[in-house]
């Protein structure tokens, strides 16, 4: 959808075409009667896309798009010319039309930005049944290199998140347009595995005990529940029943919008402990009459994970001299920590949101006990005992 927004107090505007995302700067104020302006703009803009009249040089003769407009029409001449495929740039602007059905909004956020920034760049303008192996890998090759200008470089897994769209697009090309695919024993960039680095209940005693009051609630329920950031900062009041002490997780936070969980198996009841339990009355007397949501800002506001995670959560870890560990790891420290009370691995993937015990076992294998128990209670003691 075409939009007219602000940058540093002048508009611009946000638009698609050819199924890539444009964004054009101008010099004209954020007034509600320039905004109007650029609203009639956007809808002539729209109503010439559709007839297939518009002509980007026109509207912005000094965008950097132009360029990429006009080698993508040379190319499609020369395609119309020799009759092969589609290009990559229209037959991409297909797919991800059938695909959006299917996806969240913030993952067709993030997927749109993967083809404006790498595969369109580089691909658009090839046709795609011509696009070759050595292609696919010298690409790939250029995503592992550092980018001079940002000073950093892609992690694999970010490649492989890549690549994975790129491989979507050219096998569902090969398979419509009758064509054996290029992508042949092309294989993900190895993963090292990500490190968990729970909390000790010594550690996390330490750090309730220091922690700003008011953030003393959040953390005690990020680490006996082991919520995600996007659900526990998206959890409305309306989702918390303190008669059953159960919270409903049905929506998270993504990228400042609520939504839908991770999954389907996201979608659950968790069982409130009693040190969450006593945590969230304590919340509701300071936020449950001024906001919707369970932890919000002063505004009412969800909480911004980044703001948090930079004014509170690392200064808290530089204060009490803790190693620096992401606060995703509040997650790990309650499987972690129910594991070692020896509670059923059942009742921990449940808790959790995982679809089965198998995830749980791969990636906490070394803190599984022989002892089971079956209902948090074996925890409860465990906490007890670190009280007194």
């Amino acid at each position: 959808m075409a939009t007219v927004n602000s940058r540093d107090g002048k508009l611009y505007i946000d638009f698609r075409y050819r199924g890539i995302r444009c964004r054009e700067q101008t010099r004209v104020a954020d007034t509600p009667a320039n905004r109007a302006r650029l609203e009639r703009l956007l809808l002539m803009i729209d109503g010439q896309i559709k007839k297939g009249t518009f002509n980007y040089a026109h509207h912005f003769p000094c965008s950097p798009r132009v360029a990429q407009f006009e080698k993508l029409a040379d190319a499609e001449r020369t395609a119309g010319i020799s009759g092969s495929t589609k290009l990559f740039s229209s037959f991409a602007e297909r797919w991800l039309s059938e695909k959006k059905v299917e996806w969240r909004e913030s993952q067709i956020e993030t997927v749109e930005g993967i083809f404006n920034v790498h595969l369109l760049p580089k691909f658009g303008a090839l046709q795609v049944s011509e696009i070759s192996k050595s292609q696919i890998l010298g690409f790939r090759k250029g995503l592992h290199e550092p980018d001079i200008l940002k000073g950093r470089k892609l992690s694999p897994s970010r490649i492989n998140h890549i690549m994975t769209y790129l491989r979507m697009v050219l096998n569902d090309a090969a398979e419509r347009f009758k064509y054996e695919s290029q992508w042949k024993n092309i294989k993900a960039i190895p993963i090292p595995r990500s490190e968990v680095k729970p909390f000790s209940l010594t550690e996390i005693m330490r750090m309730l005990k220091a922690v700003r009051e008011d953030y003393k609630p959040y953390y005690t329920v990020r680490f006996f529940t082991g919520l995600r950031t996007g659900e526990i900062d998206g959890l409305p009041w309306k989702n918390v029943d303190f008669e059953r002490r159960v919270i409903h997780v049905h929506q998270a936070l993504v990228r400042g919008s609520i939504g839908p969980t991770k999954n389907s198996s996201s979608y659950r009841t968790l069982m409130m402990t009693d040190s969450v339990y006593e945590a969230m009355k304590e919340q509701w007397t300071l936020t449950g009459h001024r906001s919707e949501f369970v932890f919000c800002g002063r505004n009412g506001q969800p909480l911004d994970y980044r703001n948090v995670a930079n004014r509170v959560w690392y200064p808290l870890l530089n204060y009490l001299s803790m190693e620096r560990r992401n606060p995703y790891q509040t997650r790990h420290t309650a499987a972690t920590l129910w594991l070692a009370a020896g509670e059923a691995p059942e009742w921990i993937a449940r808790q959790l949101g995982h679809s089965n015990t198998g995830m749980l076992f791969k990636v906490y294998s070394r803190y599984i006990p022989n002892l089971r128990g079956r209902d948090g209670a074996a925890f409860e003691r465990l906490l007890e005992a670190a009280d007194e």
